[in-house]
């Protein structure tokens, strides 16, 4: 028993097939887990608020963030994505792997995190402004030697957090510079992406070189059965040898059961199934895909996600994919997801 009374994970017991992360030399799980909605009091995801229930407080999310990491850990999950912009999940993290004893390289979570937005929600939920974008040189070394004090060498991979083509951060010679650096130090690099013109940034971050080799090993997009547009780019990406991580796969709850007619339609070919398990087994089942993150807010959610893994969930959410029936206009819902509200 640690000394705070919490028990010591010693390895994992779940059966997760596991795949490279593309140019990295890290070997990750299929199912990987994202801490957006679990570093900060607030969310996007429908219905944060109740899944919280109340437990907001910076000691009460991280014992609630604990719990869902030591879950994580013990079923097979061996991806876990952060960011700085998440409140305090880099913090959380890191005294999660101390309290856990989980630092040799080999014997731990390989751990993604992003540069480029700022919380500045103040922990509340109900402030105008939660995060604030900058992608400039500045920002990158400020926050990547956040993540560094924070992580130290356990930090695997930097991101770009949603590079898009307008916001000049591919072109940008300093930010490119400054990544060409951090990679040669040992920290693979990557983009994440976020829009309708997903893309269009996918394609750029292809062509962006060092010594004529391609700069970033990672891309992470959204990419769900409203909203599969990025899908031929991502192919593309992973034809290059980058890994590709899939983020909002269950579109922050709309494909988790909490839009009544949508779930209906997820579940029509097996009953069996919950709504996310055929959300994320669509996801699960892109021949393109390395990692996909489940973005859990409580334990009962993760152990449902979990089911996303089974060849049932797979094949019924691979056949939704295939039909398209639930694909939405991009623009629709990308509109859609900027009105979701903060809880």
């Amino acid at each position: 028993m640690a000394a705070d009374g919490r028990r010591p994970v010693t390895g994992q017991s779940g059966r997760i097939d596991r795949r490279p992360l593309g140019r990295t030399g890290r070997t990750v799980s299929a199912l990987g887990l994202g801490m957006a909605a679990i570093g900060r009091p607030g969310y996007l995801n429908l219905e944060h608020g109740d899944d919280l229930s109340g437990r907001t407080a910076p000691a009460d999310l991280e014992a609630h963030a604990f719990e869902l990491l030591d879950a994580a850990w013990d079923a097979g999950i061996s991806y876990i994505d952060a960011a700085r912009s998440y409140g305090r999940a880099e913090a959380y993290l890191a005294s999660w792997l101390e309290v856990r004893g989980l630092n040799a390289h080999a014997a731990r979570p390989t751990i993604g995190s992003k540069w480029g937005y700022a919380y500045v929600g103040g922990w509340r939920t109900d402030t105008e402004v939660h995060e604030v974008k900058d992608l400039s040189a500045d920002q990158l070394a400020r926050q990547y030697g956040e993540s560094r004090a924070m992580l130290g060498d356990r930090l695997d991979l930097l991101q770009i957090h949603s590079a898009t083509v307008e916001s000049g951060v591919l072109e940008d010679a300093t930010v490119l510079d400054r990544l060409r650096t951090i990679r040669a130090d040992g920290t693979p690099v990557g983009i994440t992406t976020t829009g309708p013109d997903q893309a269009t940034t996918i394609r750029r971050a292809l062509e962006v070189s060092v010594d004529g080799a391609p700069l970033f090993d990672t891309v992470q997009a959204t990419w769900n059965l409203l909203e599969p547009s990025a899908q031929p780019a991502l192919a593309e990406a992973c034809d290059t040898g980058m890994a590709v991580i899939v983020k909002e796969a269950l579109a922050n709850g709309r494909l988790a059961g909490r839009d009544d007619a949508v779930g209906r339609r997820l579940t029509a070919a097996d009953p069996d199934l919950t709504p996310d398990q055929v959300g994320l087994g669509a996801a699960l089942a892109q021949p393109w895909v390395t990692v996909v993150l489940s973005g859990a807010t409580t334990l009962d959610q993760l152990r449902s996600n979990l089911g996303g893994l089974t060849p049932a969930a797979r094949s019924a959410g691979s056949e939704l994919a295939t039909t398209g029936e639930l694909t939405e206009q991009a623009t629709t819902y990308w509109a859609n997801r900027s009105s979701l509200a903060w809880t």
